[in-house]
Order: C-alpha cells, then sequence, then structure tokens
C-alpha cells in the first residue's frame, strides 16, 4: 500500500506542471470557446486521467524492477562504452541520446500499428477530443511495451543516465505539446520538429492517413523511412477511429472484442482489396 501511495503522491508531482501550462495555453487559445472545449473533451479527459493514474499508480510499480534488470543485462551487449561520451559537450549527447530514444520510440510505434498490436494501440487512437492528456490515453499493454522498447538503442550506445533521464524529461513535455488541441505546423521549425499539427494528422479518422508521422519529437525518422507527410493540409482534422471511443472499462477490455480476430480487425478492408497501402 505505501508503495501504491508513493507511486500516487509522485504522480500528483510530476503532472501538476504539465496541468498548469496546458491549462492556460488552452485559456490563450481558445478564449471564449474554452468552455466548449472543456465540455467536448470531459468524458474522454476522464477517461485518460484514469488510464493514467492506472497505468502508472497499479501496474507500472510491478515492472520497474524488471526494466532496470534489463538495463543492467543490456549492458553486456553495449556497442559503445560509456567513457566515449564523456569528452562531448553536455548538449550533444542529450541531442544524441533524444535521436536515439526516438528511433526506438519509431520502431515500437509503427509495430504498435501492425495487425497483431492494434488491438492494444487504438486505446490510444480512440479520442475524437485531442488534447493534452491523450498522450496518457494508453492500454497497460502499450505502457508497457514503450517502457521496455523505447530505452532499447540507448541502453545499447551506452548513454548515461543523466542524458537518458534528460532525455525522458524533454520528450515527455514535447509529447504532451504534441497532443495539444493546437493548430500549430511550427513553421520552417516543423521541418525538423513533429508539430501538433503533424502528430494530429497521425490521429486523423481516416486510417489510411494513420500510417505517417510516427516521431515524437523529430521528423528525422520518419523522412527517413518515408513516413513523414506534410500536416499543412490536414490542420484541425477529425481525429478517432472506426471502433469508437470507449470508457476508461471499455479501453481494458478493447482488445478482447470479437471484431479482433488473431490479431486482425474484422472490419478492416485489407489493403490489397482497398488498393491502399496502409504502413
Amino acid at each position: 500500500m505505501e508503495n501504491f501511495l508513493a507511486a500516487f503522491a509522485k504522480l500528483l508531482s510530476d503532472t501538476w506542471p504539465y496541468a498548469l501550462t496546458f491549462a492556460v495555453l488552452a485559456l490563450v487559445t481558445k478564449r471564449g470557446a474554452i468552455l466548449a472545449a472543456i465540455r467536448r473533451a470531459g468524458p474522454e479527459f476522464r477517461t485518460n486521467l484514469l488510464l493514467m493514474i492506472f497505468n502508472v499508480v497499479l501496474v507500472l510499480p510491478f515492472f520497474l524492477p524488471s526494466n532496470a534488470a534489463l538495463r543492467e543485462w543490456i549492458g553486456g551487449f553495449r556497442l559503445v562504452e560509456p567513457t566515449l561520451w564523456e569528452p562531448l559537450p553536455q548538449v550533444i549527447t542529450l541531442l544524441a541520446a533524444i535521436l536515439v530514444i526516438d528511433f526506438g520510440a519509431y520502431w515500437r510505434h509503427r509495430f504498435e500499428h501492425s495487425r497483431p498490436m492494434w488491438r492494444f494501440h487504438a486505446t490510444h487512437h480512440a479520442d475524437t477530443a485531442l488534447h493534452w492528456l491523450t498522450v496518457a490515453r494508453k492500454h497497460p499493454i502499450a505502457r508497457l511495451l514503450s517502457l521496455y522498447a523505447d530505452l532499447l538503442f540507448a541502453y545499447i550506445l551506452g548513454f548515461p543516465v543523466w542524458a537518458i533521464i534528460g532525455a525522458g524529461l524533454l520528450r515527455s513535455w514535447w509529447g504532451h505539446f504534441i497532443h495539444a488541441d493546437v493548430p500549430w505546423t511550427l513553421g520552417l521549425f516543423g521541418n525538423v520538429l513533429i508539430s501538433p499539427a503533424a502528430h494530429r494528422l497521425h490521429h486523423i479518422r481516416d486510417e489510411a492517413l494513420m500510417g505517417y508521422n510516427y516521431g515524437n519529437t523529430f521528423t528525422l525518422w520518419d523522412r527517413l523511412f518515408g513516413t513523414y507527410k506534410d500536416p499543412a493540409p490536414y490542420v484541425d482534422c477529425e481525429t478517432g477511429i472506426a471502433e469508437g471511443t470507449r470508457g476508461f472499462f471499455g479501453e481494458l477490455a478493447r482488445p478482447f472484442e470479437k471484431r479482433y480476430h488473431w490479431g486482425r480487425k474484422v472490419d478492416e478492408v485489407p489493403a490489397a482489396e482497398s488498393g491502399e497501402a496502409r504502413t
């Protein structure tokens, strides 16, 4: 019980800066439309909040020790010794860590869009009123996958702990930002950084276009692997999925619905039949 209370207290202390920041952002950008936006996002916000609490307080504490053990085990297979990073300026090491973690997260994200894993990732795409807490709308299985997969390459390349923690903090802030309900492409900076508009395109209701803009922070990996799409024509696009949104318990049960059969959605039109390529 003490561990759960400690995890909940840490969650509160970690989350209030995000809540305050994005509440101010919403007030500044929406002004008179703020109440309508709150009413529209309210039910899904509650679902996302409950999923975040469930994952962080009740699920992750059981698996964090195994993640630490995985880090130690991978240390025996490092391609780069930690001493390599010591002579470099810390800002270079930090940027490199963000890029490498982004690389792991990019491929984990693409895997989540595969037919076997979509049943778990669909929860994240279900919001019809995208907002900053959508980043926390994850099924526990998907949350655990990111816990183990995203940092693998950072461990293999021997990044110092401070760089991994710093990169995680910056990526967390950016992850919340790109889910915010703002139509920003970031102009020239959007060529390098994933913008809120670029990530909203990834959440678009048109499932044929969901196979783009998998990145969290930088556009580099999407550009290199052919999955980047300019969001300008899709600003303020409709979001959500064919399966529809659910409440908290509905999202926990979603992967086990009858519509899924051996990792395939029974109502999905295969790419070969629809003539559309899917990533």
